[in-house]
């Protein structure tokens, strides 16, 4: 319980920064400090993992009775690329956004059958990735993509392919008992 509390306020605490980071890049630009602008970014850092621009588009209208429009949903999405609040990861032929900020590095593993994308954390990868030292490059953080066949897909696969073994097999055994 005390965990679960202590997520909640870690959550409400990156919301919070997140919130500012937005006040703050809109008034010194001298833009509009709209309703739709907090919402989206409320929606998304509400969202578990990665999303796509219907489902968050969803979220906001049908969770929170506030429907935006696809060009509103995508021009602020961009801002918040832009801000680095928000990441876009391209898998599989979908485009995907996931809330980045205190997040920055992590890996994904991405099936190529069924499109399945979930993340890991690899700390030989992060140590890897934080030892190579780029001329006149800052890290800020990565992504790295894995693809491959998830066990569910593969299970299927295999399946699939047993059967087809064992109906050859009776095939060669009803002919071979036919000649007899």
């Amino acid at each position: 319980m005390k965990e679960i509390v202590t997520q909640n306020s870690r959550k409400e605490s990156v919301k919070t920064t997140v919130r500012n980071i937005l006040t703050s890049y809109l008034e010194q630009n001298n833009l509009r400090k709209t309703p739709e602008r907090y919402a989206i970014l409320n929606a998304v850092y509400d969202m578990d993992g990665h999303f796509t621009l219907e489902q968050l588009g969803d979220k906001l209208n049908d969770e929170q009775r506030f429907p935006v429009s696809r060009a509103t949903l995508y021009n602020t999405l961009k801002l918040f690329m832009e801000l680095r609040l928000v990441i876009r990861h391209r898998f599989q032929g979908a485009t995907k956004y996931e809330a980045c900020y205190d997040n920055n590095s992590h890996c994904h593993q991405i099936c190529t059958v069924c499109g399945r994308v979930t993340e890991f954390r690899s700390k030989k990868i992060n140590d890897a990735v934080a030892s190579v030292h780029h001329k006149r490059f800052r890290k800020d953080g990565f992504s790295l993509y894995v693809y491959g066949i998830c066990s569910t897909c593969r299970a299927v696969m295999t399946r699939q392919q047993n059967k087809l073994k064992n109906e050859k097999s009776e095939i060669i055994n009803s002919k071979s008992s036919k000649r007899k």
